[in-house]
């Protein structure tokens, strides 16, 4: 076979096990999301839309209550009014109904409800603000009505029905009349409820409420009223028939049945042309004796579940195929790769024979050496130069963490020679000497702090010793105090009673008090609330200080590099970014833990950890 021939022969070859596998794994995956997939997509579906029908459900509710309750205590108000008890007293004096019949009747234009009448002693309408309407309640006997037995028996009455005289629904108010301590007849107060119905049309939801023996008698479909959602059986009819709460009209069971499960109520109307399915959600008003609820219909649920499946599947499919696709290329191209592999065997051996192309190949050997050898001539080069870099650098950090430590003391010293100066001018020459004094310490200190930070790059040899951690704070706050005072700062100390001593040394533990209330000056004096709250306890044997501001805080992500050795957060010329990597370095040295983290009141908040004896003596730590 020719070179040719080689790289053109046909790719025939069987698919491989792997891939049938996986596409068996594809169907099986879609068969999963057919089955299962579907049924997650119907509740998650189906639980939107039942979060959707109880917010309907509870404004609804709220509706209905809110109307209710604007009128449930007018009936009291006016079997009050001396007019309304002259009336059933002498329910002949013909001057006193007139008057009370207009008086009603303005009441009721007033308040907006349906009608409002009085009955006497045996149920008969005395006077009504229908009185001049086509069909009037005056002369008519309505004591088999609950809400008039109830007001009879001094309770209140309330009842849903629709009126006998106006064929209209309405739900009633029902109160006594007393004259003298006697019952002498009722009030009543018809509310139309026709304009809240009004309000549930139009939309995507049926909304319906059932009386105690399941009839609808409102509803946002007018063709489901008087329609009943439980079997009228043979109680249920004679009981609503006593009170004749639906007067003339035709009750009829409604034809559904149940098909939701545990999590949704579901039913099926089946008396329209094509049966509809509808989610249901109810809540019972037990003020008024009514079950109300939202029936929502499936069918969007249904088509968007319907959709997700579907989507899925076609998201299965496009995956697998794309992933066959690439499959299949990635074969041909192996394949082809091999072909050229082995011609390109072929065309080597054919090189080989050939020595002048073998002599050329042995030059180009020869020139890549010698590149190679100047490389690693250079690299050399580089090694070295990177070695003098880290001394230069070792040597930076040493000077650079001199500079930053003698900063502070030779400020304080600043300070107290001003103070001296302004003190011997003035004649107080006892305070300028203590303020010579102090500068003296200082000096002292920074002698110390020369010494101690050579060992910086190494653990120190001096032995610990006993420290009493609240001398060690007060002779920090003095230091300070200069800082404080200019920065307008308020620091709060609380230092736990009793001896509090400490394993550590004194200079280097005020070295770093120094170097973190420094820090946290500096954070309180970017915001409004310049407080700093110190706080020393002993818990078991361990001793903890606290510092913390009420500044910005520690930005995310920093946490871990704020001890890093020339890491700052501060503005150029505001600070080497080593007064916290010396100052971790010392607490670790005493044997303690030096922490910081984000208060979750706001600002930055340090924990010092250290090793506390029992003893109360003090003895002079090594400088």
């Amino acid at each position: 076979m020719t070179l040719a021939q080689t790289i053109s022969a046909p790719l025939h070859r069987p698919l491989p096990r792997r891939w049938i596998a996986a596409a068996g794994f594809a169907l099986l995956a879609m068969a999963a999301v057919a089955l299962w997939g579907s049924g997650y997509a119907n509740r998650l579906y189906f639980d939107e839309a039942n979060a959707r029908g109880n917010n309907t459900l509870r404004l609804a509710v709220a509706v209905l209550r809110g109307h209710m309750e604007r009128y449930e205590s007018l009936p009291r108000v006016i079997a009050d009014f001396d007019d309304i008890k002259a009336v059933v007293a002498d329910p002949g004096n013909e001057d006193l109904v007139a008057d009370v019949n207009a008086y009603l009747k303005q009441i009721n234009t007033q308040f907006e409800s349906s009608d409002i009448y009085v009955m006497g002693e045996d149920g008969t309408t005395i006077v009504a603000s229908n009185y001049d309407s086509e069909a009037p309640f005056v002369g008519e006997n309505f004591q088999y009505r609950p809400y008039f037995y109830d007001a009879i028996d001094g309770g209140e009455g309330r009842f849903f029905a629709l009126g006998t005289t106006s064929f209209k629904r309405g739900y009633y108010f029902g109160a006594p009349v007393l004259v003298g301590g006697e019952f002498k007849g009722v009030v009543a107060v018809k509310v139309d409820v026709d304009s809240i119905e009004e309000t549930w049309r139009g939309g995507d939801y049926l909304i319906v409420v059932t009386d105690p023996e399941g009839i609808i008698f409102m509803s946002s479909r007018a063709d489901l009223l008087y329609n009943s959602m439980l079997p009228l059986t043979p109680d249920r009819l004679a009981r609503t028939a006593e009170t004749r709460r639906y007067a003339n009209a035709e009750l009829a069971e409604l034809p559904f049945r149940e098909t939701g499960d545990q999590r949704h109520r579901l039913i099926s109307i089946e008396r329209e042309e094509t049966a509809s399915e509808y989610l249901v959600v109810s809540e019972a008003m037990p003020e008024a004796n009514w079950t109300v609820s939202v029936m929502l219909d499936t069918a969007s649920a249904r088509a968007q579940a319907l959709t997700t499946t579907i989507i899925a599947l076609l998201a299965i499919a496009l995956g697998t195929l794309a992933g066959a696709i690439y499959a299949q290329r990635r074969a041909r191209l192996r394949e082809r790769m091999h072909l050229q592999r082995e011609a390109k065997e072929m065309l080597e051996r054919r090189v080989a024979e050939r020595t002048a192309e073998l002599a050329s190949v042995n030059i180009k050997l020869e020139e890549e050496v010698a590149e190679r050898r100047v490389t690693e001539q250079m690299l050399r080069k580089t090694q070295s130069d990177l070695i003098q870099a880290g001394k230069l650098a070792a040597l930076g950090q040493m000077s650079a963490a001199l500079s930053h430590e003698f900063n502070q003391p030779l400020s304080a010293a600043r300070n107290y020679a001003d103070n001296a100066l302004v003190l011997i001018e003035r004649g107080r020459i006892e305070d300028a000497r203590a303020n010579v004094g102090r500068i003296s310490g200082l000096i002292d200190r920074m002698n110390s702090i020369s010494r101690h930070l050579r060992n910086f790059a190494r653990k120190p040899n001096q032995k610990l010793a006993n420290v009493p951690l609240d001398l060690v704070i007060g002779d920090t706050v003095e230091l300070i105090d200069w800082r404080v005072k200019s920065a307008g700062i308020e620091l709060s100390l609380d230092i736990a009673d009793g001896p509090l001593t400490v394993v550590g040394g004194p200079v280097r533990l005020q070295q770093v008090l120094v170097n973190i209330l420094t820090n946290a000056i500096d954070a309180a004096e970017t915001g409004t609330d310049r407080r700093i709250d110190l706080t020393a306890r002993r818990e078991n044997d361990r001793a903890f200080v606290t510092i913390r501001d009420h500044g910005p805080g520690i930005a995310s992500g920093l946490g871990e590099r704020i001890f890093d050795p020339f890491f700052s957060t501060k503005g150029v010329g505001k600070g080497l970014g080593l007064g916290l990597s010396i100052s971790y370095n010392i607490i670790k040295d005493f044997g303690g833990e030096l922490r910081v983290e984000n208060h979750s009141g706001g600002g930055a908040l340090f924990t010092i950890e250290l090793v506390c004896v029992q003893t109360e003596a003090t003895t002079e730590a090594a400088q």
